[in-house]
């Protein structure tokens, strides 16, 4: 039976509370807190939602993005420096990802990382329950009460020595639902950022780090300078001193990148460095340049970290970085162990320790992964090229200029092909499918994906059926990209998947954000499916 919380004046919780550590967290003091930093902030958010809108209309009239002129001074100032690592994350060379599901966080804190950001975004589907128990599972996670047992018997528990704990919340375009403050939705990143605060701030110093943060699909610095406000008024409000949050940044959007320094000098002494959010940003890359025919991109398995883009952007993440005395952070490394085929799996290994040199020689201070298999791989990497605990001392000198960041041409060209076109739409309809279920990290041909892949693959085929772009058929012959051609193989694929409800829902979606809509680019995959998972009270709310 559900249980029944008190709330705030002008707070509604529409959500079930299924027990009672669920209503500790939705404590009224904690949704005091929540909704004042709600009530303070959320205009500002929306304010800066629609100047999205307004720059995409310049993008798309041509307009394409250069390095800011009004923030030229911030820029040339050499004196300035963002803060000294804080307590656990002075060495960061290999982070382990995941989602806030009690069992992970067990494993993952206990896998050997050095960190392991928990993620309450793109690795999770934001059902109520979900988010609800994730913040259940912060909280007992930092306080070592936290253990879990499987089905099988199986106890879990924490080890003597763990991982930091970092927290990633929901970017700014995702609404939380199942909270109503003032008769509108609260939004989804402070809803997550006020509750693990509220709980976890200090005991998270008491465990001698602090209460840390991944900030995702920022935009512009004044996105981030939010960020900042809301976290001096976070820690003025329960008495943590100042600098205490330390937050780094995912510049994982074309835009953040062209305004990566500034994003550094708004988070002034909360800023913890910059993150190669890879995979999001060439998500971003299409959407940004949707009208631009001349921005297509071939098959998503040759945009690699190779194409000049890509590189640009690395490199331009380090020089900044190691400029301001902040960590670079290399990006996820996806694979899962294949068991059932030995040289299949050390050809994916020996993948994996080639994308991790590359990324340890070119001045990276850490690097991401998905799997704990993966990190003596990483580890043994990083230890051969990174002695200290980091390598700020690499600076990179070489200028990289705006055109060298929207460059998408690849040498010797590269096909759009059929095959790449079943690749994408299997992709989104089965990570669709689970999402709609509620699982948000899940496992695809050998690889650990979550929403960032999902996006990719459906914004191809939508920029492919848009601009009609050549394609590359199995039988070698070439046509445009046609919608009978994209409605046919969503059939045929569809058709190769187990039957289900989630699954005849995730082919209606996909047909309207490719075929449907194939005139205006549907932002976010997630923001499409939310309706579908939220509980009945939310759900009839939404819809009044």
């Amino acid at each position: 039976m559900a249980l029944r919380i008190d709330c705030p004046r002008g707070v509604e919780v529409l959500g079930s509370i299924a027990n009672d550590q669920q209503a500790a967290i939705l404590s009224q003091d904690a949704l005091q807190f929540l909704a004042t930093l709600h009530r303070t902030f959320n205009e500002r958010r929306i304010s800066l939602l629609n100047a999205r809108v307004e720059r995409q209309k310049q993008i798309d009239a041509g307009a394409f993005p250069t390095f800011l002129s009004e923030t030229a001074n911030v820029r040339a100032d050499d004196a300035w420096r963002g803060p000294k690592p804080g307590p656990g994350i002075t060495d960061r060379r290999v982070e382990i990802t995941g989602p806030v599901d009690r069992k992970m966080v067990i494993n993952a804190l206990n896998s050997g990382a050095t960190q392991f950001m928990a993620d309450f975004e793109d690795s999770s589907a934001p059902t109520w329950q979900q988010m609800l128990s994730g913040q259940v599972n912060m909280r007992d996670a930092l306080n070592r009460s936290i253990s879990f047992d499987a089905p099988n018997g199986k106890h879990y528990q924490l080890n003597k020595e763990v991982a930091t704990l970092l927290v990633r919340p929901r970017g700014w375009h995702l609404d939380e639902k199942h909270v109503i403050i003032d008769g509108r939705p609260c939004s989804g990143s402070i809803f997550d950022f006020a509750i693990f605060f509220f709980h976890c701030a200090k005991i998270s110093v008491e465990a001698g780090q602090g209460p840390y943060f991944y900030l995702p699909k920022m935009e512009s610095h004044l996105e981030a300078r939010l960020w900042n406000d809301i976290f001096n008024m976070a820690q003025d409000t329960l008495g943590v001193p100042r600098g205490t949050i330390r937050a780094t940044v995912l510049i994982e959007t074309i835009l953040a990148a062209f305004e990566m320094e500034e994003i550094i000098y708004e988070l002034r002494e909360h800023s913890a460095g910059l993150n190669c959010g890879r995979w999001d940003y060439i998500f971003s890359m299409i959407k940004k340049f949707w009208k631009h025919p001349g921005m297509v991109l071939p098959d998503r398995k040759n945009v690699g970290m190779d194409v000049p883009f890509m590189d640009a952007y690395v490199r331009l993440v380090i020089k900044t970085c190691h400029r301001r005395g902040v960590h670079a952070m290399g990006g996820m490394a996806a694979q899962i162990p294949i068991k059932e085929n030995p040289a299949a799996n050390d050809a994916a290994m020996e993948k994996v320790r080639q994308d991790k040199l590359r990324e340890a020689t070119y001045g990276h201070d850490g690097t991401w992964v998905a799997h704990p298999a993966l990190i003596p791989i990483a580890k043994k990497v990083f230890d051969e090229v990174m002695p200290g605990p980091n390598q700020m001392h690499v600076r990179r000198e070489e200028e990289i200029t705006p055109i060298e960041l929207i460059n998408t041409k690849l040498e010797g060209g590269c096909p759009v092909t059929e095959g790449g076109m079943r690749a994408n739409i299997s992709v989104a309809l089965s990570y669709m499918e689970n999402w709609l279920r509620g699982v948000g990290c899940v496992p695809f041909n050998n690889l650990m994906e979550d929403a960032a892949t999902a996006e990719i693959s459906r914004s191809q085929v939508w920029q492919w059926i848009h601009h009609k772009t050549p394609i590359t058929m199995e039988d070698s012959k070439q046509q445009p990209v046609t919608s009978d051609l994209v409605l046919r193989i969503i059939d045929e694929e569809a058709g190769k998947l187990k039957s289900s409800p989630e699954l005849n829902r995730a082919k209606e979606i996909l047909i309207d954000m490719t075929v449907k809509k194939q005139d205006q680019f549907v932002d976010f995959l997630t923001s499409a499916c939310y309706a579908d998972i939220l509980e009945p009270e939310a759900k009839k709310r939404a819809t009044n």
